[in-house]
């Protein structure tokens, strides 16, 4: 069986066995009964979705941000784009209080790209010999608009919103309050169109012009896919990190940087592995349930320094 046979099973396995898990647990025998079929129709399936769109999109997003980076030690979350996106959506609540979700999403997008570029301008004057300065630089600038953000919340009293939005959870998931993702994940869906250009960028700025490619015009269309998947997500259900960084990483190890072969993997992988830790977040403290921007948390931060403390001492 292939690889990509067996992430659409084990991706299957989970999407079904997370419908039967929460505060109040079900048994495929219950669906027979209305109030288990309501119970899956308007709140476990539309979070199973939200969960596997998220999962999915962000993976994408973090793999795209680290071919334009050049660097494996990168994604939205712990670069800026995220801060960026959740700043935009904190200045849109106080400007425009009444404006619509759509409106929000937007404007956090906008955000989260204006976000990207400085990240990217900032981090174009950085040695490339010194490749891990990238993720360093990426944190320090992601944790200065972060405080921000927090600094705006704490003045207007809007503190706990700023909580929701750093701490990514789907508890509030219902029918009706995730369709935006299906955005995000049109956008991932249609970075497959110019994988191959994706690859290209990899290579470098001068090795893409070389071979024809319009440099500026695809990191131009790579950073409005980091954007959208990142400002829907944070609008939608808060911040996940470590998703576009862990992901990519280990899908790479196994089927290399052919980014059209690579691509659906990585979105099964990621969707795979939100999808575990919000079952295992629901269960862990049954019947409540932590955030599983938390479990992810703990499982990016240990991997992401493995990879860190792998490749200094490859390189020492």
């Amino acid at each position: 069986m292939s690889r990509t046979a067996l992430g659409v099973l084990a991706l299957s396995l989970l999407f079904v066995g997370s419908l039967f898990v929460g505060a109040t647990p079900l048994s495929p025998m219950d669906v027979t009964t209305p109030e288990a079929r309501a119970l899956i129709w308007d709140s476990r399936l539309p979070r199973a979705f939200a969960v596997v769109l998220t999962g999915a999109s962000l993976a994408i997003a973090g793999q795209i941000m680290q071919l334009i980076a050049r660097n494996r030690f990168v994604e939205p979350m712990t670069a800026g784009t995220g801060q960026s996106a959740m700043l935009g959506l904190l200045v849109v609540s106080v400007c425009l209080p009444a404006a619509s979700v759509g409106l929000k999403m937007a404007l956090s997008a906008f955000a989260a790209l204006i976000g990207s570029i400085g990240f990217f301008a900032i981090t174009r004057r950085l040695p490339p010999e010194e490749p891990l300065l990238v993720p360093l630089v990426g944190i320090v600038y992601g944790g200065v608009i972060g405080s921000a953000a927090v600094y705006i919340g704490f003045q207007l009293d809007m503190l706990q919103y700023i909580d929701i939005w750093l701490t990514g959870e789907f508890s509030g998931t219902m029918r009706g309050r995730y369709e935006l993702l299906w955005i995000a994940g049109l956008a991932a869906v249609l970075s497959y169109l110019v994988a191959d250009q994706f690859s290209i960028l990899g290579l470098g700025e001068t090795v893409s012009l070389n071979l024809g490619l319009n440099y500026r015009q695809v990191v131009l269309s790579g950073l409005v896919v980091i954007s959208v998947v990142t400002g829907l997500t944070v609008v939608t259900v808060g911040a996940i990190p470590f998703i576009g960084l862990v992901v990519p990483n280990l899908v790479s190890r196994l089927v290399g940087d052919n980014l059209r072969r690579s691509l659906p993997l990585t979105a099964m992988a990621g969707a795979g592995l939100v999808l575990a830790s919000d079952i295992f977040a629901r269960l862990v403290v049954h019947p409540f349930e932590v955030p599983v921007a938390t479990v992810i948390g703990i499982i990016g931060a240990a991997v992401f320094l493995w990879m860190l403390y792998g490749r200094a001492q490859h390189v020492s």
